[in-house]
C-alpha cells in the first residue's frame, strides 16, 4: 500500500480487510471505527504518526481516560481495537514494528453480581404479609428461591410434582432442558408446607392444575410478575439497593461460600454447567471479607 494514504484511508482499508476474512457485523465495524478514529485524533493533537506513536504514548493516554472516570473495561477493549490492527498493519507491510507489542493490557475485574447481605435477606423473605393467600404464597416463593438458589424462570416454572417435601428436594428444568435435584433447606419446606396447606387451594379454581404458584386464571406466574412482587417487597424490607431477578441467587451463592462452601457444590446446586461461571461469586465473598476486614479490623 501507498504510504501517503490518509488514516481514514488506512482505517477504510483494515475495516474491508476485516469484513472479507471474518465476515464481522456492522456494530462490531462501527466500535472498530470510532475506536481508530479515537487514537488517531489523540496522535494529530499530539503531533505523532500512527507508525510510530511512541512507547508511552498509549499508556499514557490510559491513564488520562481513567483519570476521566472511563472504566478499566473500556481501555481494554480500545487496546485490543488498536492491536488488531497494528497486526494487520504489520502484515500488510505498512509498518516494520508493532508499537503496541511491550503496552500491557489494563486488569480488567470481573464485573460482580448485586447481593444482599444476610439480614437484608431476612429482612426481605419477612416483608410478605403472610395472613393472606397472596402474602403466604410469595412468602412460600421467596423461600425456595433463596433455599434452593434457583433462577426465577426455573421458581415459576416449578409444578407440584417437581417438589418431594418428605426428602426436602426439588426437581429443577434448568437451561438447556437439563434436570438437576436440588436440596430445599428446612425453612422452605416449612413455608411451602404452609403454603399448600392452607393457600395455593385459596389462589386456584382448579387445585388440579400442576403449577405449584399459580398468578392468574390457574396459570404458572410469569418473571415478571414475580419480579414486580420482589420489588414490592424489597421497599416493605426497608432495602433501596438496586436489585435484580437474580439478586436472592446471587446471595445463596454467595452466602454459601462465606460460610466455607466448596466451591464445586456450588457450582451443582446453580446448575451451571462451566465452573469459570461460578468462581465470580469468590470474587464476591473476597469483596466482603476484604469490607469486612476494613470496617472490624484495628488496622484496617
Amino acid at each position: 500500500m501507498a504510504t501517503g494514504e490518509t488514516t481514514g484511508e488506512v482505517i477504510d482499508a483494515f475495516l474491508d480487510g476485516l469484513w472479507l476474512e471474518q465476515g464481522v457485523s456492522d456494530n462490531t465495524l462501527s466500535a472498530y471505527r470510532h475506536d481508530l478514529q479515537t487514537w488517531m485524533a489523540r496522535l494529530e493533537s499530539l503531533g505523532r504518526d500512527w507508525r510510530t506513536p511512541g512507547g508511552n504514548t498509549l499508556p499514557d493516554w490510559f491513564d488520562e481516560r481513567r483519570e476521566a472516570g472511563y472504566q478499566l473495561r473500556s481501555n481494554a477493549r480500545l487496546l485490543s481495537s488498536l492491536r488488531r490492527f497494528y497486526r494487520w498493519a504489520l502484515g500488510e507491510e505498512m509498518i516494520g514494528h508493532d508499537p503496541l507489542v511491550d503496552v500491557c493490557l489494563p486488569r480488567v475485574r470481573p464485573s460482580l453480581p448485586d447481593t444482599l447481605e444476610e439480614a437484608e435477606v431476612e429482612c426481605l423473605l419477612e416483608a410478605p404479609d403472610v395472613s393472606s393467600a397472596l402474602g403466604m404464597r410469595d412468602r412460600a416463593m421467596l423461600e425456595v428461591l433463596y433455599g434452593a438458589g434457583l433462577r426465577v424462570s426455573e421458581l415459576v416454572g416449578l409444578t407440584t410434582d417437581a417438589v418431594n417435601l418428605r426428602q426436602g428436594v426439588v426437581r429443577v428444568r434448568g437451561k438447556g432442558d437439563k434436570d438437576r435435584l436440588v436440596p430445599l433447606g428446612e425453612e422452605a419446606v416449612v413455608w411451602l408446607q404452609r403454603y399448600l396447606r392452607s393457600a395455593r387451594g385459596a389462589l386456584m379454581q382448579d387445585i388440579t392444575h400442576p403449577a405449584l404458584f399459580p398468578g392468574r386464571a390457574d396459570r404458572a406466574m410469569t418473571r415478571q410478575t414475580f419480579w414486580h412482587r420482589i420489588k414490592a417487597h424489597a421497599r416493605t424490607a426497608g432495602i433501596d439497593r438496586p436489585l435484580s431477578p437474580h439478586t436472592l441467587r446471587h446471595a445463596f451463592a454467595t452466602h454459601l461460600l462465606n460460610h466455607g462452601a466448596n466451591l464445586r457444590v456450588v457450582q451443582l446446586l446453580l446448575g451451571h454447567s462451566d465452573l469459570s461461571t461460578t468462581q465470580i461469586y469468590t470474587h464476591v465473598a473476597q469483596v466482603r471479607l476484604e469490607a469486612l476486614h476494613a470496617d472490624h479490623h484495628p488496622r484496617g
